[in-house]
């Protein structure tokens, strides 16, 4: 239980980690830059993780 409830907590960190990694890209770079739209595509897999675990 404490193990599941440390792993959904780091999970946390890496997506907001994540997003922020990706609004700052989207400022320098614009929103359709491939590098943006690959960090948009990594969020989006550790959402779904996270999704899937939380059920």
């Amino acid at each position: 239980m404490l193990k599941h409830f440390f792993e959904k907590t780091i999970l946390k960190c890496r997506i907001e980690l994540k997003r922020k990694q990706m609004y700052k890209k989207a400022r320098d770079l614009g929103f359709t830059h491939p590098k943006v739209v690959e960090s948009s595509q990594q969020l989006d897999t550790l959402l779904n993780i996270y999704l899937k675990r939380a059920s």
